[in-house]
């Protein structure tokens, strides 16, 4: 090849090489610049709870503060039904770009462990950002119930066996297997009255239709305080710090706990550095000095997380209700 040939090949290589280079350049720097940019339009949490429950109490208070830290909207959405499975299923399947977060509850592996033919991986399609707090449920009954104790409650239980009953959120749910759990551990057969959700189980425990609700604080603080219902135990593994002078279950039943919690995750997929922002903000909103009270007067314990350790804690969740839901033989959906 002549020197003027080669002259021109080069020529014509250099534009290419050029714009070879500034696509890696761009490549590189997409990431930082989508986190940069995020959010441009209003997100949403879904909520897979009906409005005025625990979990909607909660998923507001992350939305508004959320909202605030991103200086975006920040909507809450409730999708109901199976469980908490439904929601779930919508932000599985949405677009993984950070727009559409769910409100991970305690429900989410109880629901996961108990489906029988899954719509989505809950492992997989559904990345874990941050935990928000953890709280224990509280064995309620009304005020004017004979059951001054857990020991009398149990007692009952034993001597009217399947013809006491417990509300719940629904079937499958996590306030479905800690009942049953306490079932398991107490030798008793309390039967299981499904509700859909929000404050209709409490709703169905005021009207004097069933005998004893397994429920969180968040909901069930301002009555029990106020001297309308009567909470007989908590089902962590210590006293709460709301309700000093409650026992544990596990005072009676050696053994029995249940540690709920609730967290931010989104679609599976959604871009690292957005997790990564969602994750920081979530955990200022969380070391608030202000907003950690707020969660604590709720009988809550305020922690936040990495993804990481979040997912941890979910993977091990499922495999304990898992082994209720065999325990009981309780049919998967």
């Amino acid at each position: 090849m002549t020197t003027q040939n080669a002259s021109k090949t080069a020529t014509r290589r250099a534009p290419v090489l050029i714009q070879l280079v500034l696509e890696c350049l761009l490549m590189g720097f997409a990431p930082w610049s989508q986190a940069q940019k995020y959010p441009m339009k209003p997100i949403a949490i879904t909520c897979p709870f009906a409005a005025g429950g625990s979990a909607d109490i909660m998923a507001r208070f992350v939305a508004q503060h959320l909202a605030e830290a991103l200086g975006s909207p920040v909507v809450v959405e409730n999708r109901i039904g199976a469980g908490g499975g439904v929601g779930a299923n919508y932000v599985a399947k949405a677009k993984p770009d950070g727009y559409n977060l769910l409100l991970v509850t305690g429900g989410y592996p109880a629901q996961a462990a108990l489906a029988k033919n899954p719509p989505f991986d809950p492992v997989k399609d559904i990345t874990m950002i941050s935990t928000v707090t953890f709280y224990p449920f509280i064995v309620h009954v009304l005020a004017s119930s004979p059951h001054k104790t857990l020991a009398d409650l149990i007692a009952a239980a034993k001597l009217n066996s399947a013809k006491m009953n417990y509300a719940s959120s629904g079937f499958g749910s996590i306030h479905h297997l800690s009942s049953e759990l306490f079932n398991v551990m107490a030798g008793t057969e309390i039967v299981h009255i499904p509700t859909k959700g929000g404050s209709s189980a409490m709703t169905e425990l005021m009207g004097e239709r069933v005998d004893m609700l397994i429920e969180a604080p968040t909901l069930s603080l301002p009555f029990i305080k106020s001297g309308k219902i009567r909470a007989l135990a908590v089902t962590s593994k210590e006293r709460n710090k709301a309700l000093p002078d409650v026992p544990s279950v596990a005072e009676s039943l050696p053994g029995y706990e249940v540690k709920s919690f609730i967290g931010i995750g989104a679609t599976g997929g959604t871009p690292p550095e957005i997790i990564k922002r969602l994750n920081a903000e979530i955990r200022k909103i969380i070391d608030d000095k202000d907003h950690h009270k707020t969660l604590a007067d709720l009988g809550g314990d305020p922690q936040s997380s990495t993804p990481e350790e979040m997912q941890l804690f979910v993977d091990n969740e499922y495999q304990k209700w898992q082994r209720v839901i065999e325990l009981r033989k309780i049919e998967r959906q």
